[in-house]
């Protein structure tokens, strides 16, 4: 059994190397570590401090997948 990831929308906050992102989820305000998806990365779109972005987050915690730019 797969847990599935949850959807959520945040604020990026800060950019760290490596494609790594700091960001602020709107609902409850606590700030997560994002990475860029592969298809973002393929396509070279760009991700910026103060874009809204969608991400999914993982089941266990730690990291979220940023899989739109809003």
């Amino acid at each position: 059994m797969e847990k599935e990831a949850s959807e959520v929308q945040g604020i990026v906050e800060e950019a760290l190397p490596n494609t790594l992102f700091r960001v602020s989820l709107e609902e409850t305000k606590e700030v997560v570590l994002a990475y860029l998806a592969g298809k973002m990365r393929l396509h070279r779109i760009k991700v910026l401090v103060g874009d809204r972005v969608v991400m999914q987050l993982e089941p266990y915690g730690g990291k979220a997948r940023i899989v739109r730019r809003l």
